[in-house]
């Protein structure tokens, strides 16, 4: 999960402008790409909340009271960093032009086909 976080540093979490033809041109397809940079997006999504409940478990205390809260300043810090991070979506998108991604289409086996 680290290596997510070093590949977000340094990378705007702001949204800009691509260019269409360079997002279309490893699969001749705009609604493919978009399929595998969204599929990808969907894993990092996950991937970041799992790490980020895993590390605000750590400061999880069962009390009897729901008015008790308990303010840390290290678990403050922690969930500020997740909120700084870009969308799943930008990640998933640059690693996606930097070629970074693999996708294969899962085939058909012929037995299976000709039940349809």
């Amino acid at each position: 999960m680290s290596d997510i976080k070093a590949r977000a540093q340094g990378l705007s979490p702001d949204t800009a402008a691509r260019d269409i033809q360079r997002v279309v041109g490893k699969t001749g397809n705009i609604y493919e790409s978009l399929a595998i940079v969204s599929r990808r997006a969907r894993q990092l999504a996950v991937d970041i909340k799992h790490e980020l409940d895993q590390k605000l478990e750590e400061f999880a205390e069962v009390t009897d009271t729901i008015e008790e809260i308990v303010e840390n300043k290290e678990q403050i810090e922690i969930s500020k960093f997740y909120e700084k991070l870009p969308n799943p979506v930008l990640i998933a998108m640059r690693e996606y032009l930097d070629d970074e991604l693999y996708s294969r289409y899962n085939e058909r086996r012929e037995d299976e086909e000709d039940e349809l």
